[in-house]
C-alpha cells in the first residue's frame, strides 16, 4: 500500500512539474524581443537649447526619428494623437498614415535656420519605411517645438533620450514594425 502511494504521489509531482514547464510556451511573443506600449511618454521639464536637425532611419524591427538638439534635452512627450495641430495656431497639420504622433521637444528652434520652414513641411523623407509615413513640421512657439509622425498603424514605440554629440543630446523615437513575432497573435 506504503509503494502504491509513493508511486501515486511520484507522477502527481511529475504532472504537476509538466505542466509548470509547460505553461510558458503560452506566453506572449514579442515582435524582436521588443515589449514595447502605445502609451504615451514624456519627460515633464523644460529644456535650454535649440532643436538643430530631424531624421529618420530604418532598422530591421522598426522605424526610428531623431530630434537633433543643441543641449541637454530634459522636456519633452511623444504620444498617439487623432490629429497634429499647429504650434501657435491651433490649425490642423496634415500628417500622411494610418495613425499620428505627436513629438514635442520643448526647445525652440533657430528662426534663420534650416528648420525655420512652415508647418506642413516635411522634414525627412519616408520612402520604403515600413512603419513610418510622413514626418512633418508643426511648428515651434514659446520654445516648444513639435514634430508630426505619421506612421502606418498605432504599433508600439519607446521613446528616449541620449546625450551627445558634444553638450547636445538626441530625442529618439523607435516604433515597432508590428506588435507580435510572425507567426503569433497573441501579444
Amino acid at each position: 500500500m506504503r509503494r502504491r502511494l509513493l508511486a501515486w504521489l511520484a507522477v502527481l509531482s511529475l504532472l504537476f512539474a509538466g505542466t509548470v514547464l509547460v505553461a510558458p510556451t503560452a506566453a506572449a511573443h514579442p515582435y524582436c524581443g521588443q515589449a514595447w506600449t502605445s502609451l504615451a511618454k514624456s519627460d515633464p521639464g523644460m529644456s535650454r537649447g535649440q532643436l538643430t536637425d530631424v531624421r529618420a532611419g530604418r532598422h530591421a524591427c522598426f522605424d526610428r526619428l531623431v530630434l537633433d538638439v543643441s543641449r541637454p534635452l530634459t522636456g519633452w512627450s511623444v504620444r498617439y494623437v487623432s490629429r497634429v495641430v499647429a504650434d501657435g495656431s491651433g490649425h490642423v497639420v496634415p500628417v500622411r498614415g494610418g495613425a499620428r504622433m505627436e513629438v514635442v521637444a520643448r526647445v525652440g528652434i533657430d528662426p534663420d535656420g534650416p528648420l525655420a520652414v512652415r508647418p506642413g513641411t516635411r522634414l525627412a523623407g519616408t520612402a520604403g519605411f515600413r512603419t513610418f509615413r510622413d514626418v512633418v513640421y508643426a511648428g515651434s512657439f514659446e520654445g516648444v517645438t513639435t514634430v508630426g509622425l505619421g506612421v502606418r498603424a498605432r504599433l508600439p514605440f519607446r521613446a528616449f533620450v541620449v546625450p551627445g554629440p558634444g553638450h547636445g543630446s538626441r530625442l529618439v523615437v523607435d516604433v515597432g514594425h508590428r506588435w507580435c513575432a510572425p507567426g503569433h497573435t497573441d501579444c
